[in-house]
């Protein structure tokens, strides 16, 4: 549906998921919509998601899926009810766009890529009469309220009825998210939480120089990690040359930046065997070993070798190494301390931003009427599984709606 030459002309910041669902929904309504993205071209760092397999979102019931949030659960909740999972996934659909659902109940497009998920969506965006205009940085307003850019030909003031600001958080700052918004932002008084990393790695005290130039990079497989107070959760993660990170550390990442920052460490336990009792790690243990190390005990009763025993050595005393029975006890809670996480940049995204008390019911900052937010510049955060995604598409959509009925759409 193209825009009647006296509809309202409304502008967005940013090229990322939520940018460009609120671009759709504006267009679909009839509005002028132009888009401004600083980068080359838009939706890069979501291509950056699809290396590997775009995984898109996920298929569990509404209950857990929403727990997922965590402390945002209430306000990400409202935004999911007009645009979930399930609507997410027909979205794609309607593009032309086949998916599936994985062994972990994640969802991928068939071909598990995301480039011709985007250029599919670009071209329905191009023939809706949205205007996509690449390589516009955002500087603020200017005294009579038009928004500054930033453009190849120089600075210029672009007036609009409305404008979204999708520019995504504070990681992956060569992909477009480097958090310049945020000064800019808060000289207007708005309120923004401090930019951390999410789904990040974590650096340790150190490592010793073997471990370090031996098995930096070396996954851990079929292990289980525990904060305490909380369940064990079992899948893989990664020695990195300064501490961890993969997924298992990325899903407990929120709640290990908030020991960090209350205590000055979080101890992560390990659990190298999740399968075995401790009973029949201990038996094994027990059986005569003869002239061999235990290293080579470990291998041949329970097949511990590598970057496993690597670690196991690494964190655990002489004593406790020589004896069976305390032995056993490190491979069920082998304990890690966790001292910062590795920097915002290198995070896959970010916690954070303009808070939610900053905005109203239709995501529209309240002390500058007009002017609307969404995506991963808002206060919230996920772990990887497809939620980051669907919240971003969720809060795009959800940032629109509230721009037409303030419009009067």
């Amino acid at each position: 549906m193209s825009a009647a030459p006296s509809s309202p002309s409304v502008a967005i910041v940013g090229g990322g998921p939520a940018g460009l669902m609120a671009a759709e929904v504006l267009s679909r309504a009839g509005l002028r919509v132009d888009l401004y993205e600083r980068m080359p071209s838009v939706g890069r760092k979501f291509l950056l998601a699809g290396v590997g397999g775009m995984n898109i979102t996920h298929s569990e019931p509404r209950e857990p899926f929403l727990s997922r949030y965590g402390a945002r659960r209430g306000e990400i909740g409202r935004l999911l009810e007009g645009f979930g999972a399930d609507e997410l996934r027909q979205w794609i659909h309607d593009l032309g766009i086949d998916t599936f659902v994985g062994t972990s109940g994640r969802v991928f497009p068939t071909d598990m890529k995301a480039a011709p998920l985007l250029r599919a969506w670009l071209k329905r965006l191009r023939e809706a009469g949205v205007a996509i205009h690449t390589r516009h940085r955002w500087l603020g307003w200017s005294p009579v309220g038009e928004l500054r850019l930033d453009t190849p030909e120089g600075e210029r003031s672009v007036p609009a009825d409305a404008t979204l600001l999708a520019l995504g958080g504070g990681s992956w700052a060569k992909l477009g998210s480097d958090g310049a918004w945020v000064p800019l932002l808060a000289a207007r008084g708005v309120s923004v939480a401090p930019l951390q990393p999410a789904n990040c790695g974590f650096d340790v005290a150190g490592w010793s120089e073997h471990l370090r130039e031996k098995f930096a990079g070396a996954p851990l497989k079929n292990v289980a990690l525990a904060l305490e107070g909380l369940p064990p959760r079992v899948g893989e993660f990664v020695l990195t040359a300064g501490g961890v990170e993969g997924s298992l550390v990325y899903a407990l990442s929120a709640t290990i930046r908030e020991r960090i920052d209350a205590e000055g460490a979080a101890t992560l336990f390990i659990d190298l065997l999740p399968q075995h009792a401790p009973e029949k790690i201990e038996k094994a243990l027990a059986k005569p070993r003869g002239s061999r190390s235990m290293a080579k005990h470990l291998s041949g009763q329970l097949g511990i070798d590598g970057a496993k025993a690597a670690l196991l050595r690494e964190l655990t005393s002489r004593e406790d190494f020589a004896e069976p029975q305390r032995l056993a006890a490190r491979i069920k809670a082998l304990p890690l301390a966790l001292v910062r996480p590795r920097p915002l940049d290198e995070a896959i995204s970010s916690a954070g931003g303009v808070t939610f008390a900053a905005l109203d019911d239709n995501l529209m900052l309240r002390g500058l009427p007009g002017v609307f937010c969404a995506g991963e510049m808002l206060d919230w955060e996920a772990p990887t599984g497809g939620y980051l995604l669907t919240a971003c598409f969720a809060s795009g959509r959800a940032a629109a709606q509230g721009m037409l009925r303030w419009l009067g759409r």
